[in-house]
């Protein structure tokens, strides 16, 4: 696969804005505090590969948090807020699909791909909450 495919999203990536976040967060259940603080996080996120397991990264001065999946298969993942949710990853085409529903049956739809500048876009959707996020290759 070339580097704008899925093998293109591993190695390390600096948070550069992001649209409409806190109303995701917000259909997600987020709470206000918790929305409030994540408004100033600026993520570096690290994903690796290896033998067909999956690892995503997630520094920043507030938290880190760790998940490793292997595509297809479901997963117990807690999300930075905290929620406990069933997760499962694909690799559809060129882009990450990351379909998380949680106890309540709330589903999140998390897209990730490179696109044409060769940065990592990240759709986000909640019921009809829509919200993007954007990272850079670190140097």
């Amino acid at each position: 696969m070339d580097s704008s495919g899925v093998q293109g999203l591993k190695g390390s990536w600096d948070y550069v804005d992001g649209e409409n976040f806190d109303d995701y967060m917000k259909e997600l259940g987020v709470g206000w505090a918790l929305r409030l603080t994540a408004k100033g996080v600026k993520p570096r996120l690290i994903i690796s590969e290896t033998d067909g397991k999956w690892t995503v990264r997630s520094e920043s001065a507030i938290k880190t948090v760790i998940y490793e999946f292997t595509p297809g298969v479901e997963f117990d993942e807690t999300t930075p807020d905290g929620r406990e949710v069933k997760s499962t990853i694909s690799f559809e085409g060129n882009k990450w699909i990351h379909t998380s529903i949680d106890k309540s049956g709330k589903k999140s739809v998390v897209t990730r791909f490179i696109d044409e500048n060769g940065q990592q876009m990240i759709n986000l959707e909640c019921n009809s909450t829509k919200a993007r996020r954007w990272y850079k290759k670190a140097d």
